[in-house]
């Protein structure tokens, strides 16, 4: 009679184990860290162009991944890196206002990462580079007395794509990461 329950029970605990199971992808290996940086909305660009101090400025990455500047207007920066930006930019004032533009882009600031569940003070802050999750918590309040304390849930975008999984508090972030600290069991 026990063994009928318990096979009467199995196929209800898998139906409640696929209901926990997430549609993200696993977190790509630290691998992904080594590429280059890809622009993405929040990210704030320097960028210089010779001899035109009109257009020489600090310019922010808008909600539709794009970037605005005078006489050449919209040019798309999500997903590429500051040496296409540098390209696309060169090539639309080449079209139209200068003869070979020399044009550089770099980083100004990040765009931010963010800190949930158990955390003094959760929210959005500042990225620096080579900011671990350890030093991203410490940045929100640092663990609330219920938080574990051992590895952390991160949410990432590569490429268009979201990746989730766990990382040790250790391992380095990136911009734009949300970081979500668990309550541990005991």
């Amino acid at each position: 009679m026990l063994r009928i329950r318990h096979i009467l029970l199995l196929p209800c605990l898998a139906a409640t184990l696929a209901g926990c199971a997430t549609n993200d992808r696993p977190l790509p290996p630290m691998a992904v860290m080594q590429n280059p940086y890809r622009l993405d909305s929040g990210d704030e660009l320097r960028i210089t162009v010779f001899g035109q101090t009109d257009l020489s400025n600090t310019y922010r990455v808008d909600q539709s991944g794009s970037i605005t500047m005078p006489l050449i207007g919209s040019i798309p920066a999500r997903g590429a890196t500051t040496v296409e930006m540098q390209q696309r930019i060169a090539t639309k004032l080449s079209q139209s206002f200068l003869r070979n533009p020399n044009v550089t882009v770099e980083v100004a600031a990040n765009r931010p990462f963010f800190v949930l569940g158990e955390v003094t003070q959760p929210g959005q802050y500042a990225y620096v580079p080579g900011m671990t999750a350890e030093m991203a918590i410490a940045v929100s309040g640092g663990f609330s007395p219920r938080a574990n304390m051992g590895l952390v849930r991160v949410s990432r975008t590569v490429n268009g794509v979201r990746y989730e999984g766990k990382i040790s508090v250790d391992e380095q972030i990136r911009p734009g990461d949300t970081i979500y600290v668990s309550e541990r069991l005991f």
